[in-house]
């Protein structure tokens, strides 16, 4: 697929007068790309996929001359666009009733393809407020996976930091244009998504934050997300409408819950009257969505074999050392304790690189993530997945400090 070509067709869609959302998705499916869409507009109409004058408008490129700019500011601006037919667009996306033909990125573009967690709440928040959602995102990103939110102050600021502390990192979705400095308070946190995380945005260079924004964009927080928490809310607060979204999407909604009388905290209150979960921590969140992270992780390829490059030996799942030098953090075959009665493990299904892991877990009282990640030669961000998926499972537990046991019966 030509990419510059999808693109400017994508373009010339967001840029045709009547034209919106909901009929770009019937294009979308009875076309197999926007190029094709766009050089088929004559016959939209007989195609009953579009209205005659908005087919016409289309057909005698009426959008040119705003596409052209827009293209001209985004490559000035050095703007990655991704486009509804390229394959780093989230099919979350593609399901939703009216999602966007094209959006805006700049960071860690494979952070899309993470399990995610949204965190949202109000700006004008609580020092509690603070707190929850900043421990509760550091919990998150340090067990791989990514926080996202709306990059405002107050809580999504620090969901954002505590995101960035963690392997999962964090991604932005923004209600204005990616090179609008908004708010100005959260330029440092924008600086480091770009450096270590991702932002993106379906909107032009140079939107404005308009008021409609914000609500509208929340779709698309939702949906990269398997689910939504609302760190601290007032009854009349913006991210009751992501939490409501969350739900329609068939999202699952949490809330922590606040002192009584808290203003801050009634439309968390009444989240949880209608069924949100209340939660304390990363943990509750996680035993909640342990099945759909076990999807979600699936897929994630396997690290190149350890024989090959890291001098591994496969058989015993010791790194090979020199001079007979053993790491302290991890025991030696001699050292390693009989093992105990563990979680049964018959129908879970392992992969390869679980076992292993687990043998070295079995094989000691405890062993730190760091540890595991050298004696398997990986980096941090496949040693979380893995221990993740043995999490989810049942057959290991983590403590604090990062580090790892196997769990018993």
């Amino acid at each position: 697929m030509d990419l510059q070509r999808e693109y400017f067709a994508c373009l010339a869609l967001r840029h045709t007068p009547r034209l919106g959302t909901k009929v770009w998705k019937e294009l979308f499916a009875a076309y197999p790309s926007a190029y094709d869409a766009v050089r088929d507009a004559g016959r939209w109409h007989a195609r009953e996929l579009a209205a005659k004058g908005v087919a016409k408008a289309c057909a005698s490129e009426v959008w040119r001359e705003k596409a052209e700019a827009e293209f001209r500011e985004a490559r000035r601006q050095h703007m990655e666009p991704v486009t509804f037919f390229d394959p780093r667009y989230p099919q979350s996306f593609r399901e939703l009733p009216d999602p966007p033909a094209l959006f805006y990125m700049r960071g860690d573009q494979s952070l899309l393809a993470n399990p995610g967690v949204a965190v949202v709440g109000a700006r004008e928040c609580t020092r509690l407020g603070l707190e929850t959602a900043g421990r509760i995102s550091a919990q998150l990103s340090k067990t791989g996976i990514t926080v996202i939110s709306g990059l405002a102050l107050g809580i999504d600021r620090q969901a954002h930091l505590g995101g960035l502390k963690g392997v999962g990192s964090s991604i932005a979705v923004l209600g204005c244009g990616l090179d609008v400095g908004y708010p100005p308070g959260n330029a440092d946190v924008r600086q480091e998504l770009y450096e270590r995380g991702l932002v993106i945005t379906e909107y032009a260079p140079g939107m404005e934050p308009r008021p409609g924004n914000f609500p509208y964009r929340n779709r698309l927080i939702s949906a990269l997300s398997l689910g939504v928490l609302v760190a601290e809310a007032a009854h009349n607060s913006g991210s009751l409408i992501t939490a409501r979204l969350a739900g329609e999407q068939g999202r699952d909604v949490f809330a922590v819950p606040g002192p009584i009388g808290q203003p801050t905290f009634t439309g968390c209150h009444r989240l949880i009257k209608q069924g949100a979960a209340l939660v304390e921590s990363a943990a509750d969140i996680i035993e909640i969505l342990r099945f759909d992270f076990a999807r979600e992780l699936a897929n994630v390829p396997d690290p190149a074999p350890e024989e090959e490059e890291n001098g591994v030996d496969a058989a015993e799942a010791v790194v090979k050392k020199k001079k007979g030098v053993r790491r302290k953090d991890v025991p030696s075959p001699s050292e390693r304790r009989a093992p105990a009665r563990f979680a049964d493990r018959e129908g879970m299904n392992l992969t390869g690189d679980e076992r292993r892991v687990l043998d070295l877990i079995d094989a000691a009282d405890k062993v730190h993530i760091d540890a595991l990640g050298r004696e398997m030669g990986w980096d941090s961000s496949v040693t979380s997945r893995v221990l993740l998926m043995l999490e989810m499972r049942g057959a290991v537990q983590q403590l604090p400090g990062m580090w790892y046991i196997a769990r018993e019966n």
